[in-house]
């Protein structure tokens, strides 16, 4: 078959297009008839190619270092970080303290390696690419697994959340599985957006919905302290551990510090559509600071205000009434967070589907068409697998410990030993960055063992004392 002339696109032949197409001579052209061996391609639709595939470069990238923010913060920032309270008071107000510090400055330094992993390399579309680069073929299809498995059972969290959302708003006046329906429905339709520039404009809803439901748990909880005989200095909150604290525990703990800074897994995903990548350190800088300061005085804060008795999530800890409050505004946070999860994972099969098609685009009645389908197969999978395991608040967290602890740790450190470091490991210049990207390389060994070991811990004392629940369960989730 004759060659395709890559320029009868609109697009030069080095051009990176989104979706992992190394170049618009990956297309596949519409054909009329052939002649002999060769197949032409008729000029109607040719120009209707080119049309298209012009028209989804400019759509792709379109997302600037603000927007790229709000969507780093939305992915990272949801209820997850209401739970940290509860870690506060398994380990002390001193170690929680200093770990929400501590691992947010590491996972802002390895986010910050995989944006120069991306500028260096602009080929990379998704983690999966860079997989590639780092253990050849079979560690890209490995990659492509964590990333799709990790990106679906979060998901599936945000099923979940959204049922004991409803379940609190109407105090389980129906069915858990009624409610967990209507969660997947609304995943669904929040995420039929499929570039993240569009995604970026509700992100600023869930932004300021974050914000507002946090500041209520942290006030409505100092207000019941400070009524409580002898004010929010009777408060039992301790500067240490609580007594007995077993290695599983205190590491559950600890992996929901680690996990609220897991936003590294979808960052060359959002990268690749930014106008002008270079401006992506600003999006982790404010990222990360946010992050640290939200993280920590909510931590430590609605703590010293609850106690050791703070419910996870805390905003179940303001009283029946602020938590619906509390509740209703935190909707967005619940299905515009877990949205984005779908859109990520959506892009990278889509993209993977129709790499050498303009459907990839999804600018055509095809590609609308196979893009709403996916978005419905993957939210559906999430329902599934979120409603029929009975532990899977703990299987989640056996997969984060063995997918996010390289995605936000470990694999960012492999990067910069492999392909980013210039010159020998111990020169003076490079001293400092073999420092850091060894602690963080320990740091997602340590959370992938012991991380893993707790959680499997923790699915079978629930089973021993009777804790699990049965699949698909009417019963309100705890």
């Amino acid at each position: 078959m004759a060659a395709i002339n890559t320029a009868q696109y609109g697009l030069p032949a080095d051009k990176k297009t989104p979706f992992g197409a190394s170049d618009s001579s990956d297309m596949e052209p519409q054909f009329d008839d052939e002649v002999g061996d060769v197949r032409v391609v008729a000029a109607p639709d040719r120009d209707y190619e080119k049309q298209k595939a012009a028209e989804g470069e400019a759509h792709f990238h379109r997302l600037g270092w603000k927007r790229l923010t709000i969507v780093l913060i939305v992915t990272a920032v949801a209820l997850g970080s209401l739970s940290l309270p509860g870690a506060f008071a398994t380990l002390g107000m001193v170690a929680g303290v200093i770990l929400s510090v501590g691992i947010g400055l590491v996972a802002m330094y390895a986010s910050y390696v995989v944006g120069q992993m991306k500028l260096k390399y602009p080929h990379i579309s998704h983690y999966t690419d860079a997989g590639r680069m780092m253990f050849g073929k079979v560690g890209y299809e490995i990659i492509s697994v964590m990333f799709v498995l990790q990106l679906v059972f979060t998901i599936g969290s945000h099923v979940l959340t959204g049922a004991i959302m409803f379940g609190n708003l109407t105090n389980d006046g129906a069915c858990t599985i009624v409610f967990t329906v209507v969660s997947a429905i609304l995943l669904f339709v929040v995420a039929i957006p499929p570039s993240f520039s569009e995604m970026a404009i509700l992100g600023y809803i869930d932004f300021a919905s974050i914000i507002a439901a946090i500041s209520i748990t942290i006030i409505s909880t100092g207000v019941r302290a400070g009524e409580l005989p002898g004010g929010v200095s009777s408060v039992a909150w301790s500067a240490w551990p609580k007594e007995g604290l077993s290695l599983a525990e205190a590491f559950i703990a600890i992996s929901n510090i680690v996990f609220a800074y897991s936003f590294a897994l979808c960052q060359f995903s959002f990268m690749d559509e930014m106008h002008t990548p270079t401006h992506y350190n600003k999006a982790i800088l404010t990222l990360g600071v946010f992050e640290i300061f939200l993280y920590t005085m909510t931590g430590a804060l609605v703590y010293s205000f609850v106690g050791p008795d703070v419910r996870s999530p805390a905003l179940l800890s303001a009283g029946p009434m602020v938590s619906k409050v509390a509740f209703g505004i935190a909707i967005p946070v619940i299905f515009i967070s877990g949205s984005i999860n779908t859109t990520v994972v959506a892009r990278y099969i889509h993209g993977r589907m129709y790499k050498n098609s303009v459907v990839r685009y999804v600018n055509t009645p095809k590609g609308w068409a196979t893009w709403i389908a996916l978005d419905a197969a993957i939210t559906l999978l999430a329902w599934v697998i979120a409603s029929a395991i009975p532990f899977f608040s703990d299987l989640l967290a056996i997969c984060s410990s063995l997918f996010v602890s390289g995605f936000t740790f470990y694999f960012p450190a492999i990067m910069w030993f492999m392909f980013i470091r210039e010159g020998g490991f111990f020169e003076r210049k490079n001293l400092i960055l073999t420092a850091a990207n060894a602690l963080s390389f320990i740091v997602g060994v340590i959370v992938l063992g012991v991380g893993t070991y707790a959680s499997i811990w923790d699915i079978i004392h629930r089973y021993q004392v009777g804790a699990v629940s049965d699949p698909f369960s009417c019963a309100p989730i705890a």
